[in-house]
């Protein structure tokens, strides 16, 4: 089956969660030391033909793919090579199949000279559709006042910005990168608390309002954001500084939320309710998750859920990403 056999709201799918970790790059860093293959995971595992495999046996059209690079390099030289080798890798996909991939950019919350060569080669060079970051970094958060450089950057090139959790501040006897609580790694719940905090910190360190160009994509619907709307309404005042109650609903607006997760039929009510359906964009987050859980699961969930129209579905699985990034249409 290939994509072309779906037609109605399932046609043409735009995947904006899309996990990336070049073939190419696992050999730069593997010989440099940075990374032993066979300790990744499996996710770290990409491969053309799975990805062309999922994409047709779900109606994917397009994969929008965010550059993975793993190590935490620091000296400047070699974290850009790092990032050269990975963008130039994902351009390649998109040459070799300009129907079927596109890819955004990496920025990095903790060196903006990196950030400014990443968006002149990524963007203006290779054609990347927007940019990528981290919700947060060594535990500061998407919208800190160091980002303000980079950020006003974005907001003049009025950048698509997908945001993703990478690593989360340990707990109490945790290792790095973990929750604490043991038998629970990070992605199951404090990713989407990462998130979660990622966005009010955007709300009430006035980013939204400073930087109007900005258009942010929150992954796995939005982490528990859609569904504490009303605490941030009644307690926004309790925050420093404080959100206006009346302009929470307005901030939420802001913001695309993809349906990466899985997320589970009871949560579609709540995301469908709070933010604007327009913007809510399609999202598999492979290979993290696996390609039978998005292909049998996952996807068909979101085609046959009841509380959808056919119209709001269509948006999700195509017409809001091509809104926002029209270059997916070509």
């Amino acid at each position: 089956m290939t994509s072309a056999a779906f037609d109605g709201p399932a046609a043409g799918r735009v995947d904006v969660h899309h996990h990336f970790t070049a073939p190419a790059w696992l050999d730069w860093a593997e010989q440099r030391g940075v990374i032993h293959r066979e300790k990744l995971p499996w996710w770290t595992r990409w491969d053309l033909n799975a990805a062309l495999e999922l994409m047709d046996k779900a109606g994917i059209a397009t994969s929008v793919m965010t550059v993975a690079m793993l190590g935490r390099l620091r000296e400047r030289t070699e974290r850009q090579d790092s990032a050269r080798v990975a963008l130039r890798a994902a351009a390649d996909v998109v040459e070799s199949h300009p129907a079927r991939f596109r890819f955004f950019t990496p920025v990095f919350l903790d060196d903006l000279e990196l950030s400014l060569w990443s968006l002149e080669y990524g963007l203006d060079e290779l054609g990347a559709v927007g940019v990528s970051t981290r919700t947060s970094m060594d535990g500061v958060y998407l919208g800190d006042e160091t980002h303000d450089r980079l950020l006003r950057e974005l907001n003049d090139r009025s950048a698509v910005v997908s945001t993703h959790p990478m690593d989360v501040p340990a707990g109490k006897g945790g290792a790095p990168g973990s929750t604490g609580l043991p038998g629970m790694p990070p992605f199951v719940c404090d990713f989407l608390v990462d998130t979660t905090r990622a966005a009010i910190n955007l709300i009430k360190n006035g980013t939204l309002d400073r930087y109007p160009n900005l258009t942010f994509i929150l992954p796995h619907g939005g982490g528990f954001l859609p569904y504490m709307a009303t605490r941030l309404e009644l307690f926004g005042g309790h925050l420093t500084p404080e959100i206006e109650p009346g302009r929470v609903r307005d901030y939420l607006h802001r913001f695309y939320f993809d349906t990466a997760g899985p997320m589970s039929p009871s949560a579609t009510p709540t995301l469908m309710a709070t933010v604007d359906p327009g913007h809510i964009l399609f999202g598999t987050d492979w290979p993290p998750t696996p390609a039978q859980v998005i292909a049998d699961i996952t996807t068909p969930a979101l085609d046959n859920d009841p509380v959808i129209s056919d119209q709001q579905l269509q948006g999700i699985n195509r017409d809001n990403a091509v809104r926002l990034m029209p270059e997916l249409a070509r």
